[in-house]
C-alpha cells in the first residue's frame, strides 16, 4: 500500500505529545476503535524496542493479528513503529508519527502508514477499500488523540487549537485539514 498521511493540529506541547505517544501502552487509548485484545510485547512498554500485539478489527480480515515494535525513537520529534500482520504475518507495515511544533503551545501531529504486501491476494484487498478504510481508522485515531491531549492538558492550553484552526481558516478546534492518499 502507498504512504495513508493524516495529520492534526492538537491544543498541547510537543514534548507532552512525544512523551504520551513513546508509551506504546498509551496507544490503546485512541485506537481501540479498531485494534483489540492489546498485549504488550516487552515489559517496558516507553521507547526503543516497545512492542505491542493486537488484533484488528477490519472488514473481511480473516488473520487478524498485528504487532509493531518502535525502531526508532528520537525525541520530541519522531517515532517510527515497525510491524507485520495479516496470514502467517507476511504483510510488513511501517507507522511514523512526526510531530512539529506549532504556534502558542500546539502541535501538528501526522501519522503515516505504509504496507507491504507480498501475496497478490493481500495487494487485492488492499485495492478494494483497503486503502479508504485505514484513512478513515488513522483519522478516527488522530481526533481521539487530540480529545484525550487536549482533556489531559486543558488548564494551560484550552482553546489554544480552537483559536488558531479558527484563525487560520475556521474549520474548528484541531480539525484535520488532510488525508492523503499517495498516488490515489
Amino acid at each position: 500500500m502507498d504512504p495513508v498521511r493524516t495529520s492534526i493540529l492538537i491544543g498541547a506541547r510537543r514534548e507532552q505529545v512525544f512523551d504520551f505517544l513513546a508509551d506504546i501502552a498509551n496507544h490503546v487509548a485512541f485506537t481501540d476503535h479498531f485494534l483489540r485484545d492489546w498485549h504488550l510485547t516487552r515489559e517496558r512498554s516507553v521507547g526503543l524496542g516497545a512492542g505491542a500485539r493486537f488484533r484488528v478489527r477490519a472488514p473481511g480480515m480473516r488473520f487478524s493479528w498485528g504487532d509493531v515494535t518502535f525502531t526508532e525513537v528520537r525525541p520530541p520529534h519522531l517515532i517510527v513503529e515497525e510491524g507485520r500482520m495479516g496470514k502467517g504475518n507476511r504483510i510488513a507495515t511501517r507507522g511514523v508519527y512526526e510531530l512539529v511544533e506549532g504556534p502558542g503551545a500546539t502541535t501538528r501531529v501526522t501519522f503515516t502508514f505504509q504496507s507491504r504486501p507480498v501475496m497478490l491476494s493481500d495487494r487485492i484487498a488492499e485495492a478494494l477499500g483497503g486503502r479508504r478504510w485505514v484513512a478513515r481508522m488513522q483519522r478516527r485515531a488522530l481526533w481521539r488523540l487530540r480529545d484525550l491531549m487536549e482533556a489531559m492538558h486543558a488548564p494551560e492550553h484550552r482553546g489554544a487549537a480552537q483559536a488558531l484552526a479558527g484563525a487560520v481558516g475556521g474549520a474548528g478546534a484541531g480539525v484535520l485539514k488532510r488525508v492523503t492518499v499517495a498516488d490515489g
